[in-house]
């Protein structure tokens, strides 16, 4: 389709200069006071049709063939293969199936930290905006926090005791599919539990589980999250002992909230100037409790994963979900997983949240494209890559669950 468009106007613009060369070439043209304002009519032409020839779509296309060419080169650069993975790993499923081995690789950087900020990696990222990559964006902001994540452990999700150790993880999105459901101590049961935005716990561990290992954020988010949910029970992000916080680069403002947070000070700049990072992560946090995941590994599974035809009407300003970055993230790491609170076929017949406490449709904003993502988890769950925890029966929205009265 889109060569096709590209070669019909191609064939307008050769039709146009035929019917101007057939114009000069006639016998009443011959003069040149005729034959000016016909060079001028050609030159008005090829300034307005030359910029049709490549369309929307062929600028499109252009960008995705940069993009891989782009993943490649990093992907060159990485010494060593892959590391040995257990018999239950996932990865073996994708290495089966061919048009699972073209959406994944498993070498694409996950982790940004201090080693990975280096002049050649900072050209690299120079193509696009965060949180796609740094342009625009002043190296002493970025390095500057990097600087501050300066052990290695931040360079991984997490430690594996052997190569042969299954690691199983469930990652909680905050659907309305979970009231209900009764998978609290399934979820708990995983090695690493990922939660994200408004994962409300108390009143609802039945259905959600207590545990928390992993919470995914943007600042944005986080803070939209507390001040949307705060009637609902949402005071504070999870603190459980040990978790670790999954920083989304998606802007400027999320670099420059984790340097203050490391360094136990207010935000010196910026649209979050003077606010105290440890009203979220408590005072004096340890620098193994954060992760910021790496602007190209964005880039990579969004023109993989969930390319959306959002992403061209609203570049720069669509990004895949921070439940869809967080599920993919433990997709790249964890052997088993197992998806709960997505978006489901039937996800109309559920409420926006577990937590509402009336039914509340699922709005659909432009920075997001939930359908998509709802068609990638149900495919990769057909594919047995994951499990998408999904069912039938609508919510009852007659009443809390009786812990919640407490």
């Amino acid at each position: 389709m889109l060569k096709m468009r590209s070669c019909s106007s191609a064939n307008r613009l050769c039709a146009i200069f035929t019917w101007i060369y057939r114009l000069l070439c006639f016998r009443n043209f011959k003069l040149w006071f005729c034959r000016l304002p016909l060079l001028c009519v050609c030159l008005f032409l090829l300034y307005w049709n030359i910029p049709r020839l490549t369309s929307p779509e062929d600028m499109d296309t252009i960008y995705q063939r940069s993009a891989l060419e782009a993943e490649q080169s990093w992907v060159e650069t990485i010494s060593g293969e892959e590391e040995t993975v257990s018999a239950c790993s996932l990865r073996h499923t994708v290495k089966k199936d061919n048009s699972l081995r073209k959406r994944f690789n498993f070498l694409v950087p996950l982790m940004q930290w201090r080693d990975s900020f280096t002049p050649t990696v900072w050209q690299k990222l120079q193509n696009a905006s965060l949180p796609y990559g740094w342009k625009g964006e002043a190296d002493k902001v970025i390095g500057k926090t990097l600087s501050l994540l300066w052990h290695s452990s931040t360079s991984r999700l997490f430690e594996r005791n052997t190569s042969h150790e299954c690691v199983r993880c469930a990652v909680v999105g905050n659907g309305g599919i979970l009231r209900g459901s009764g998978q609290g101590k399934v979820i708990d049961s995983h090695d690493y539990v990922f939660r994200v935005n408004g994962a409300i716990i108390k009143g609802f561990e039945d259905d959600v589980g207590t545990k928390t290992s992993f919470y995914g954020f943007t600042t944005n988010s986080l803070k939209n999250s507390l001040l949307a949910y705060r009637r609902d029970g949402f005071k504070t992000i999870p603190n459980d002992p040990g978790i670790r916080y999954i920083v989304i680069p998606a802007q400027t403002r999320d670099y420059v909230m984790l340097a203050a947070a490391l360094q136990g000070v207010p935000v010196p700049s910026g649209i979050d100037e003077g606010d105290r990072p440890s009203r979220y992560f408590g005072f004096n946090p340890r620098i193994h409790q954060f992760r910021m995941i790496h602007p190209h590994f964005i880039q990579y599974v969004t023109n993989r994963f969930l390319n959306s035809p959002q992403m061209v009407i609203y570049r720069g300003f669509y990004m895949p979900s921070t439940g869809a970055l967080m599920l993919l993230t433990a997709l790249h790491t964890c052997d088993q997983v197992s998806a709960y609170g997505f978006m489901t076929d039937n996800y109309e017949d559920f409420s926006d949240h577990y937590y509402d406490s009336e039914y509340t449709p699922v709005v659909h904003y432009a920075n997001h494209d939930l359908k998509m993502e709802g068609w990638l988890w149900k495919l990769l769950h057909t594919h047995k890559v994951m499990w998408l925890y999904q069912r039938q029966k609508k919510t009852d929205f007659t009443h809390r669950q009786k812990s919640a009265q407490v």
